[in-house]
């Protein structure tokens, strides 16, 4: 990972922070980049230290593009942006006073109509500069992998036929693209006073909404009744194709992101991180695996395709 200048140095590119009392501390929980809370004059901000190495190994988007995401999220669910360091790359925002949630909360019913607010909220703001597609994020990762000489999980490649049915499928009738998140683990939403807030924009850009759900139910390793509430939620509709197509993303979202912890595993992470990139990566897999397996599979391509799953 490139240097990243000093707390100290970064505290006195702030302009609006110089000769005031500035206390800080580092941020537990992000998985590639320096997250800090600085307190001035007793109030409360976040410094987000984007580090160029994520995007150049391909588990992020260019700093300046995901700084400028995060500007045009904050008009509708994200923090306010207070101040950018285009040299760091850095950005101050606004501190949400908040809960974090976690990945039991997340998976609560009652917790599911705000998290779909949220995505409603995001999606039907301004458009970001760029797009994102979980198929060719895998094919780019895959790219990195072949050319960095990384381990792939076993059987990974011998289920690719599997994986290029999903993307027919999910191309045949696209939904119109959105401003997305494209990374909603549960630490990534804030329940507020005023409704669930998202941050951090890392993987942000427009990309199919059904995406966004399927991707919050791999995170949080959904069932189907609580795929199914949740599409039901966000789309305002019971229809099966709808449900469907969020779980087909559910599954491409376990498949790509196997990669991601493999190519964080092996270019990015140094042995003082504690989170182990390895197994979660093996973990995804496992149930990627288990869903490309699945015999009933083929219902959920035939029900996106809109067409009887007993003749092709």
């Amino acid at each position: 990972m490139t240097a990243v200048p000093s707390i100290a140095d970064l505290l006195e590119r702030v302009p609006s922070w110089v000769g005031r009392a500035v206390e800080w501390q580092r941020l537990q929980g992000g998985l590639s980049h320096h997250i800090y809370r600085v307190d001035v004059d007793r109030v409360p901000y976040v410094l987000r230290v984007l580090e160029p190495a994520v995007s150049a190994a391909g588990l992020g988007i260019p700093p300046e593009q995901e700084i400028a995401n995060t500007v045009l999220a904050a008009r509708t669910v994200g923090a306010q942006v207070y101040e950018v360091l285009p040299d760091v790359p850095a950005v101050v925002i606004e501190f949400l006073p908040g809960r974090t949630l976690s990945a039991a909360e997340v998976c609560r019913p009652e917790i599911i109509p705000s998290i779909a607010t949220a995505c409603r909220r995001l999606h039907a703001g301004p458009a970001f500069g760029n797009d994102f597609d979980i198929f060719a994020k895998r094919a780019e990762l895959l790219d990195v992998c072949a050319r960095h000489d990384l381990p792939l999980p076993d059987g990974y490649l011998e289920r690719s036929s599997t994986v290029d049915a999903l993307r027919e499928a999910l191309a045949g009738q696209p939904l119109p693209s959105a401003p997305c998140h494209n990374d909603l683990l549960a630490e990534n939403f804030i329940a507020t006073g005023d409704g669930v807030r998202i941050i951090d924009y890392q993987l942000s850009g427009n990309n199919d909404p059904a995406f966004e759900l399927g991707d919050i139910a791999a995170e949080a390793d959904y069932d189907p009744d609580l795929v199914g509430l949740l599409a039901a939620e966000y789309f305002a509709d019971t229809d099966e194709a709808l449900r469907s197509r969020v779980r087909l993303y559910q599954v491409a979202s376990n498949v790509t992101w196997t990669l991601w912890f493999t190519v964080h595993h092996g270019l990015i992470a140094g042995p003082a991180q504690a989170f182990d990139y390895a197994a979660e990566a093996a973990e995804k897999w496992g149930q990627a695996k288990e869903s490309l397996d699945d015999p009933g599979l083929g219902r959920l391509l035939a029900a996106v395709s809109g067409r009887n799953p007993h003749h092709p």
